[in-house]
């Protein structure tokens, strides 16, 4: 709250500054100067001095005409000096006070000035609050999540009964944004990743004599894992934050609620394009993204493990087959689905704002990128299970 009356400009600083006095006529404590934040330190000050001469002169009354401006921080420092001289026997009258700094007062005197105690609780019994809080909040987003799927395909269903309604252009739009625009990024990450997996493993079988076999080290763990895994780690964390960032903030400007009132749906117009564009993009992505490690692991095995571009090919295709490669190429799919719905979840959790949109902007990419990982150590184990 602002200070209540007009700044005295004119004023010199020190006979601004907050001090009480003993009115000998009156008996009274007599408040004078600017009691509000810009003076801090000289309020508490201030407030601690009121406390000891009105336990030293026996005052009974507060003089507050002589204040010149009054805030909150000066509100609050007289309500909790008048409060102690209250607890040492005597109940202070304020006298003198204008309406509006009378208006202040009344509304602070009313507040509770006193920090709230906290029970003391054992580490152990925290550390269960605390795993039992987490556990709640992933339950409830487990489910928020299947709902809001739920509510995704519902809207896809009324796409596909109407198909005017749908919106190609920003689908486009968004396949350009995601796949096209963030393909130099994965290209460059995935090609020196495949650079470091070749050198490490030629450098480590090279010891037995089996440098050849980094080749289907390359293959299979590209193909199967980290082509896919690479790329659906650099969307949530490129794409999956931009749809957070940007639902949230037409969120917070309630361009969202004025779709409603123009009668659109939200998920028809903002999610169904998007992770359309992600289960489209990130396939595209991911092979782009293996072809680039293999050619890193080609380059560096040729280089570093004389191992020429030919029986880099011949070996490689030794290696793998077409199971190798659908492997991966299925994720793609299902992690652009989890990504797509936790990033669009989180933009329209957004409150009104900046803090509320950088949290969930965070925790988008934290979860989607947390989930990704589970989902594929799910399929590992589903695939090892149909020794795919």
């Amino acid at each position: 709250m602002s200070a209540t009356d007009a700044p005295q400009a004119t004023a010199p600083e020190e006979e601004r500054r907050p001090a009480p006095q003993a009115d000998a006529a009156s008996g009274a404590l007599a408040l004078s100067g600017d009691w509000t934040a810009e003076f801090g330190t000289a309020l508490e000050r201030a407030a601690g001095t009121l406390v000891e001469a009105a336990r030293d002169k026996g005052a009974t009354t507060l003089d507050l005409s002589g204040i010149g401006r009054l805030d909150t921080a000066g509100a609050v420092a007289i309500e909790r000096a008048r409060r102690a001289i209250a607890a040492a026997g005597a109940e202070p009258a304020l006298r003198g006070a204008s309406d509006r700094h009378a208006t202040l007062l009344g509304e602070v005197s009313r507040a509770g000035l006193e920090l709230p105690e906290h029970a003391r609780t054992s580490p152990v019994v925290d550390f269960l609050v605390d795993v039992g809080r987490v556990m709640t909040e992933a339950g409830r987003d487990l489910v928020s999540g299947i709902v809001f799927l739920g509510e995704v395909m519902m809207a896809l269903l009324r796409v596909a009964a109407k198909p005017w309604r749908f919106r190609g252009t920003s689908l486009v739009n968004q396949i350009d944004q995601i796949a096209l625009r963030g393909l130099p990024i994965i290209l460059l990450i995935s090609f020196v990743v495949g650079a470091i997996i070749a050198q490490q493993g030629i450098f480590q079988l090279r010891q037995f004599g089996a440098a050849t076999f980094a080749v289907d080290l390359i293959g299979i763990l590209v193909l199967r894992e980290l082509g896919v895994l690479l790329s659906a780690i650099m969307v949530a964390g490129r794409s999956g934050s931009a749809f957070t960032a940007e639902i949230g903030a037409m969120k917070m400007r309630e361009e969202i609620d004025a779709l409603r009132v123009m009668g659109l749906d939200p998920i028809e117009v903002l999610v169904v394009p998007r992770l359309l564009g992600l289960v489209i993009g990130l396939p595209l992505l991911a092979f782009c993204a293996s072809m680039s490690a293999i050619l890193g692991g080609g380059l560096v095995a040729w280089v570093y493990g004389d191992v020429a571009p030919d029986v880099f090919i011949a070996r490689l295709r030794e290696a793998i087959d077409l199971s190798t490669f659908l492997v991966g190429l299925i994720k793609a799919p299902f992690m652009a689905i989890i990504i797509g719905i936790i990033a669009c979840i989180e933009g329209l959790a957004v409150k009104g704002s900046a803090e509320s949109l950088g949290q969930h902007v965070t925790a988008s990419v934290v979860k989607a990128i947390f989930m990704v990982i589970v989902l594929d150590g799910l399929f590992a184990m589903f695939f090892a299970a149909l020794d795919f």
